[in-house]
């Protein structure tokens, strides 16, 4: 699998644009969110990232800090909100308060919902949605005195039902409402709130998993614009959310997706 965010990657911004800002990232051990722990880097931020496995933590930590930047790779469940809390405060105490912080640890698999255990069902639940709300608490102690973005990571299922997928539908709905709710109550003091939806994205495990049988034509075919994301995509999204460009954008989610959730598409 490939990364296009861990190779050089051109950006329509200055590369110190989060210079001397500090951002924590849940997930940032791979994926999506590693993406976005190596692009914001590049422009200058400091990362904190938070995810189960202390050993990817530590390979996108030596990445990072190639690249000249700081970061530290801190071991927590986001479904654990005491471990979670403790991880920020190492984040703060080492980089300063934040300027931004994401949400994007999640977990989600195929499952017909008279097969779903309910034990299943609440995993997901609890590492999306419980998890979003567990990492913006934590951080709420910590916030930077002005100007902090939030952004959780949705997705289209929010919007649009899919069938095996009940779990991940009402996990990402929740999300989105939350994002909301949050952006008109931490609004005043400075913060705001915002979501990344992203379609079927190319090198991460997830967007391999809905395009192993043909290498995603049939999937493609349903997308308007006739091809799937990728990580780089991604994190440039990301960015723009989490600089002046935004200023005045909060409780809203991108669509990142080619137009498919405008069809209601899913992966079959």
């Amino acid at each position: 699998m490939t990364n296009s965010v861990t190779n050089a990657q051109s950006s329509v911004f200055q590369s110190n644009l989060l210079a001397g800002k500090t951002a924590l990232i849940t997930g940032a051990g791979s994926g999506i969110n590693k993406g976005i722990a190596l692009h914001f880097a590049r422009h200058g931020a400091n990362i904190v990232m938070v995810g189960r496995r202390q050993e990817k933590l530590d390979e996108t930590q030596a990445e990072i800090e190639a690249l000249g930047a700081k970061a530290l790779g801190c071991s927590a469940d986001v479904r654990d909100y005491a471990a979670l809390a403790e991880a920020a405060a190492k984040g703060v105490a080492a980089f300063g308060p934040y300027s931004v912080v994401i949400a994007g640890a999640a977990g989600n698999f195929i499952a017909p919902a008279d097969k779903l255990s309910a034990n299943g069902f609440g995993a997901v639940i609890d590492i999306d949605l419980k998890g979003t709300f567990n990492t913006f608490r934590a951080c709420s102690e910590h916030f930077a005195a002005a100007d902090v973005s939030l952004i959780a990571i949705s997705a289209p299922q929010a919007n649009n039902p899919m069938p095996m997928q009940s779990h991940a539908c009402a996990a990402k709905a929740g999300i989105e409402m939350l994002i909301k709710t949050l952006a008109i109550e931490w609004g005043p003091r400075g913060v705001r709130v915002n979501g990344l939806s992203p379609g079927y994205v190319a090198d991460t495990v997830g967007g391999e998993l809905f395009m192993s049988a043909d290498d995603g034509a049939a999937l493609k075919q349903k997308i308007p614009l006739q091809r799937v994301t990728n990580v780089a995509e991604m994190a440039e999204m990301a960015l723009v959310l989490s600089t002046p460009v935004s200023a005045y954008m909060t409780g809203h989610i991108i669509a990142l997706d080619g137009g498919i959730s405008l069809v209601g598409g899913g992966a079959w």
